[in-house]
């Protein structure tokens, strides 16, 4: 019986989820009301409120899952290693492709702004430790905004590469990132 629930409880929220990206898409999030959400979802009120509090709500919670499914990403790499640093890019790049349809809409005009920062500020955090471990510097601003350099290019890139219908794989996007990240525009040369 648990499990029935359970599968109705994911179908309710995958449906509601979807819903919400498919509006996102033509209009901003405080455009977007309840009733339009469960007519598209094809659920009733009373249900949808005994999941979220409000469309706001719906949003924070799928943002939500993607900053914790980058941490866990992130937490799982090490960036001294340079190896590693590439595997973590490529699978964090792999994750994007494999989600295309929700990052693009999040990172668009119709998108939550705050979700942007607060992705730059996760990444951010875990780099500027990181390479304050591994290459320690004088000055710690230094590091600071060289990860916020890195960071800000790395989402518009992978910004880009979305609206380009993702013309690289996720394996080509991460060399790239990769190498403007550690090597500057010379890599390119």
């Amino acid at each position: 019986m648990s499990s029935k629930i359970d599968r109705r409880i994911k179908y309710t929220r995958l449906m509601l989820k979807e819903s919400l990206m498919k509006l996102l898409k033509e209009k901003s999030i405080s455009s977007i009301t309840v009733k339009e959400l469960c007519a598209l979802a094809d659920i009733n009120r009373s249900t949808f409120y005994s999941h979220y509090s409000d469309q706001y709500d719906l949003l924070t919670q799928v943002e939500e899952e993607i900053i914790q499914d980058m941490n866990e990403t992130l937490m799982s790499y090490n960036l001294g290693q340079d190896d590693e640093a590439l595997q973590m890019i490529e699978k964090i790049v792999e994750y994007v492709a494999a989600n295309s349809d929700i990052c693009e809409t999040l990172f668009s005009e119709h998108g939550d702004p705050s979700f942007k920062k607060r992705v730059m500020m996760v990444a951010h955090d875990y780099t500027v430790k990181n390479w304050m471990d591994t290459y320690p510097v004088d000055d710690p601003k230094i590091s600071e905004y060289v990860s916020l350099f890195a960071i800000s290019g790395s989402i518009h890139i992978l910004e880009i590469w979305l609206k380009n219908g993702m013309d690289k794989t996720p394996k080509e996007m991460a060399e790239i990132i990769n190498n403007l990240t550690n090597k500057g525009l010379s890599s390119l040369r």
